[in-house]
């Protein structure tokens, strides 16, 4: 027993390593527009066009969401599919792996605008105390 919790520790001490391959995966998931854009084709619960992501998601610049939608590809999150039309039709869903992730996504989502109103108070509350925090004695 002690063996095994032992082992069960070392490998989950082992993802806060520089090292660790799942570091690269947290740093893909961490962007707000991976984020967005996952939780955009999960809701929607179907292939989605750029444009429609693009105006969906307000704020976001074509390059930035050019490359959000191309790492997501990469990452095997998302799959593109292109339509032999003219102009050419392009549309974006998710893998099974990105449905996976958009769960989580979604979670995170779903808890920040429950808490929005909180965490804005405690920042307002934390910025209120250090503009009058006293000047140390010299």
């Amino acid at each position: 027993m002690e063996t095994k919790l032992s082992e069960t520790y070392d490998e989950w001490a082992a993802t806060y390593r520089r090292d660790c391959p799942s570091r690269t995966v947290v740093e893909a998931l961490a962007n707000k527009w991976v984020l967005y854009v996952l939780g955009a084709l999960r809701r929607h619960d179907r292939p989605m066009r750029f444009s429609e992501l693009r105006r969906l998601l307000d704020g976001v610049t074509q390059k930035m969401l050019t490359q959000t939608l191309r790492a997501l590809e990469r990452d095997g999150l998302v799959h593109r599919t292109v339509y032999p039309t003219v102009p050419p039709r392009v549309e974006y869903g998710l893998t099974d792996l990105g449905v996976e992730a958009g769960r989580l996504t979604s979670a995170i989502g779903a808890w920040s605008v429950e808490h929005a109103r909180q965490i804005l108070t405690a920042r307002q509350n934390f910025d209120n105390q250090a503009a009058t925090a006293p000047e140390p004695i010299r």
